[in-house]
């Protein structure tokens, strides 16, 4: 089964549509007013986008209403959570009927462990760099650190990711990668991709399987 692609920090309608041809499994909206690539305060989700993309709101420890408000204002299918959310507000979410993906930052020192209370309250997790940033730090950590999970969740894989190194992801094994998410390593400028370089990334993901 191939691996799925998750486009995320998108935000300018046209370039959404323009990704969105080349049919990414899901697309990222980030609502987290500190970040580059936040939405604008009167974004629209484009009419035309296809529902074949899961369309996912990326959120930093932000109140359960306004996530709740958002992912009903915009047909978001998706709540990925980057901050220090708790396991209750997890469930809440979930038993709202909006999908859980839990962000974890990983660098050598991180403890697979603390993923656990998570396991009931997520569909999937997203196991990201940890850096300065809340994503987008455009940094790779060792994926051999992986290994250390025991990939009963499925996971998406981002920090770093782009066309010159998605092969080393793919040859990773034994691991429970349901999905890759690129952000930075696709860009013209914060929040704008560029249509060429994810037709890369599609292309290469295609040419897998």
């Amino acid at each position: 089964m191939s691996s799925k692609l998750k486009i995320c920090g998108m935000r300018e309608p046209e370039n959404i549509l323009g990704v969105a041809k080349l049919q990414p499994d899901f697309m990222g909206f980030i609502f987290y007013d500190q970040s580059p690539r936040c939405v604008p305060h009167n974004f629209k989700m484009p009419l035309e986008l296809s529902s074949y993309i899961r369309k996912v709101g990326v959120f930093v420890d932000e109140q359960y209403e306004r996530v709740f408000d958002s992912v009903n204002r915009h047909g978001l299918d998706y709540a990925q959570l980057h901050g220090n959310e708790t396991v209750l507000h997890c469930e809440k979410l979930k038993q709202a009927g909006i999908g859980v993906i839990k962000v974890f930052s990983i660098d050598e020192s991180f403890d697979f462990k603390s993923v656990e209370p998570y396991k009931d309250v997520s569909d999937f997790f997203l196991f990201d760099t940890k850096g300065k940033l809340y994503g987008g730090n455009a940094l790779t950590f060792d994926w051999n650190l992986l290994q250390r999970y025991d990939q009963e969740i499925p996971f998406f894989l981002s920090g770093g990711v782009s066309s010159s190194n998605i092969r080393d992801v793919l040859q990773l094994k034994d691991l429970n990668l349901y999905a890759v998410d690129v952000n930075s390593g696709v860009e013209i400028s914060p929040g704008v991709k560029d249509v060429s370089k994810i037709n890369q990334l599609v292309n290469i993901l295609q040419s897998q399987f």
